[in-house]
């Protein structure tokens, strides 16, 4: 470990991302478990939260404040993407009549960063900062798509992988196997993957170098024939967001 390393600074933000949507309010004992760190050191990081504004406490059980969302703010201001996506995806949300999203990969998972929602399809409300895993959602086979074959294998390690369904593909080399059609195709299908009767068809967001940089999606309710039907203006509305990141990139 590296002598910068700032371990309370590591631990602070274990703490943070031990809630989820999930699991929104955590009794003490819950965060200690989640973070694996003991119960006076997970105290103690509590309230130090508490007093900067970042959690809240009814006495019992903790939760997140929107405070927190100021921690992505330089992220996301410093990121073109989101506000170029935005009314485009709007337009295609108007178009298609379905809920449309913009991701970029973190690690195995990737995170929501624009989105339209007709209504809500999913139990777990979807929103910008959401996290899913990568391999159970066709935005993130679009991206594992966009990596090197020998760094998708790395992400994704030995498996099994995690199984938010029966339909959930979980072997690695099947996973692998998948996204390889998918970099081919050029698009990517997930059918009740993710949740069961969630469909959902993804395209890459490409930067002027070629580099898959995001995906967008349509999801929906639909059967996948009718869903496959919005593809085109699916990749038209990706081509349009591409020119105008080209612009904004000047």
């Amino acid at each position: 470990m590296p002598e910068e390393f700032v371990r309370s600074l590591a631990r602070g933000l274990e703490v943070i991302t031990a809630f989820d949507a999930d699991h929104p309010a955590l009794t003490l004992s819950e965060v200690a478990a989640r973070t694996g760190l003991g119960r006076a050191t997970a105290r103690r990081f509590l309230l130090t939260l508490v007093e900067l504004g970042y959690v809240r406490s009814d006495g019992r059980r903790f939760s997140l404040t929107p405070q927190v969302l100021r921690l992505g703010t330089a992220y996301l201001s410093g990121l073109d993407l989101p506000g170029v996506a935005q009314p485009h995806l709007e337009r295609l949300s108007a178009e298609v009549g379905e809920s449309t999203s913009a991701a970029v990969l973190d690690g195995t998972d990737i995170v929501y960063v624009a989105r339209v929602a007709t209504r809500r399809i999913m139990s777990v409300g979807i929103t910008v900062g959401t996290r899913f895993p990568a391999h159970a959602t066709s935005m993130g086979r679009v991206l594992l798509g966009g990596l090197a074959e020998p760094d998708r294998r790395a992400l994704l390690g030995e498996g099994p992988l995690a199984a938010p369904t029966v339909r959930t593909l979980t072997g690695v080399d099947d996973v692998l196997a998948e996204v390889d059609r998918v970099a081919a195709q050029g698009w990517a299908l997930v059918d009740g993957e993710l949740e069961v009767g969630l469909r959902s068809l993804a395209v890459p967001l490409r930067d002027a170098a070629g580099a898959v940089v995001a995906a967008l999606n349509v999801s929906s309710t639909s059967t996948a024939a009718t869903l496959r039907q919005t593809l085109g203006p699916l990749r038209a509305t990706a081509a349009a967001v591409e020119a105008d990141l080209r612009l904004v990139a000047r």
